[in-house]
């Protein structure tokens, strides 16, 4: 809701300008419905595309400042998840992690089209885009013990905030940077239609809670934050001390595509044409 209200803010910003000033803005100004899926690529899944995706939505605002260059900013709202357990690789299945965590997005950027496009003109229905932004999003991974489910930041499973680790616990709201690719097209005087695919880049490798290369001392692990960050930090099946736990050298992704249907926020312009 917080995000959702920045938006509004934004918009009524402009909209608060002169007569004129609103009519042209709007006029070249887009709001619109995604709805799509989401999916995360990390340690608990380094490789495969659309692995467990998830449903997703949000809004997306668009204002074209050319025919083809548009600035936008979005919501986006979905989950991730990862496990092991569903891992063709024997070694990621005797791992026996598993995660999920909520996605709350707030990006902006820019689009560059392939062609020229203005929603409702005759001639420039439709284009190829490239988009790039950047943006906040929060998370909150989890797993389920015993049926429960369980918040993993607060526990430190890795030793965080302990003389077991030299790190903090993480934190929970993290930078991305979105960039993908789209279509978009008319399909009436005053809409049109998106379909994107767009990677995120983090900047941390916890969203599914999992950093470090090895485990951590299950005894020690249990004395310094408790029984419970003990038992859900080597799950693995042999109970092998030694194993690999993660990946310190890389980062963890997550992914939305989807499609959108857009609303000019104005009527079209008969003195509004930019090529």
């Amino acid at each position: 809701m917080r995000h959702l209200l920045l938006i509004v803010l934004f918009l009524g910003f402009f909209v608060g300008e002169s007569k004129a000033q609103r009519h042209n803005f709007l006029s070249r100004s887009e709001l619109g419905l995604m709805i799509g899926g989401i999916y995360y690529l990390g340690d608990l899944n380094p490789i495969k595309q659309f692995n467990q995706i998830q449903p997703a939505g949000g809004l997306l605002f668009r204002h074209s400042i050319h025919s083809r260059v548009s600035y936008r900013a979005s919501l986006i709202f979905g989950s991730v998840k990862a496990d092991d357990r569903l891992s063709s690789n024997e070694l990621l299945k005797n791992r026996n992690l598993s995660f999920s965590s909520p996605i709350y997005e707030l990006s902006t950027g820019v689009e560059f089209n392939y062609l020229p496009f203005e929603v409702g003109h005759q001639k420039y229905k439709g284009t190829a885009y490239l988009m790039i932004g950047l943006g906040l999003f929060q998370m909150n991974p989890s797993t389920e013990l015993n049926g429960d489910k369980i918040e993993l930041q607060p526990l430190g499973t890795e030793g965080q905030s302990s003389s077991l680790n030299s790190q903090a616990n993480y934190g929970l709201t993290q930078v991305s940077i979105p960039f993908g690719v789209g279509l978009r097209a008319t399909i009436a005087k005053r809409a049109s239609i998106n379909l994107e695919f767009a990677v995120r880049k983090t900047f941390t490798d916890y969203l599914d809670d999992v950093y470090s290369d090895s485990y951590v001392n299950v005894s020690d692990l249990s004395d310094a934050n408790g029984p419970i960050a003990a038992s859900l930090s080597n799950r693995s099946l042999n109970g092998d001390p030694y194993g690999k736990r993660g990946d310190s050298s890389t980062k963890d992704w997550y992914v939305f595509t989807g499609v959108s249907i857009m609303f000019n926020l104005g009527s079209p312009s008969s003195c509004f044409y930019f090529k």
